[in-house]
C-alpha cells in the first residue's frame, strides 16, 4: 500500500481552527473531501484543499516515475497531522500604561493519501 504526504509549514492560522477541518476530510476519498473542503465556509478549507492537490500530484508524479496508471480519486485521505507552529508574540496597549500580549499562532500540517482498502 502506497502513501504519499504533503506538509505544509507555517501556516498562519491557529491549529486548533484548521484541526475542526482536517477532521472533515480524514478517512474519506480524495474527490468527497475535495467537495466538503470546496464548500466548507471555514478559513482552513482553502489551505488543506492546496495541500491535498499537492499530496495528489505526488501520487501523480511518483506514479508517471515509474510508468504506472493511478486513479487518485480512489485514494484515501489517510491521516491528517495539524501540530502548532512558533508563536508570533505581539503586544497591544491597554489602560493605566500596560501591555497585554496578542500571540498569533501557526500551524504546521501533514497530510497523507494512500490506496483505498480492497
Amino acid at each position: 500500500m502506497a502513501v504519499f504526504t504533503a506538509r505544509a509549514k507555517y501556516l498562519r492560522i491557529a491549529p486548533r481552527k484548521v484541526r475542526l477541518v482536517a477532521a472533515l476530510i480524514r478517512g474519506k476519498k480524495v474527490a468527497e473531501a475535495r467537495t466538503i473542503l470546496q464548500f466548507a465556509v471555514k478559513r482552513a478549507s482553502p489551505m488543506l484543499n492546496h495541500l491535498l492537490a499537492s499530496a495528489v500530484a505526488n501520487a501523480e508524479s511518483l506514479a508517471a516515475e515509474k510508468r504506472e496508471r493511478i486513479n487518485t480519486d480512489d485514494m484515501v485521505v489517510g491521516t491528517v497531522f495539524v501540530d502548532g507552529g512558533p508563536t508570533l508574540r505581539r503586544f497591544q496597549p491597554q489602560p493605566r500604561g500596560r501591555a497585554s500580549r496578542i500571540r498569533k499562532r501557526t500551524s504546521h500540517v501533514t497530510l497523507s493519501i494512500m490506496d483505498a482498502a480492497k
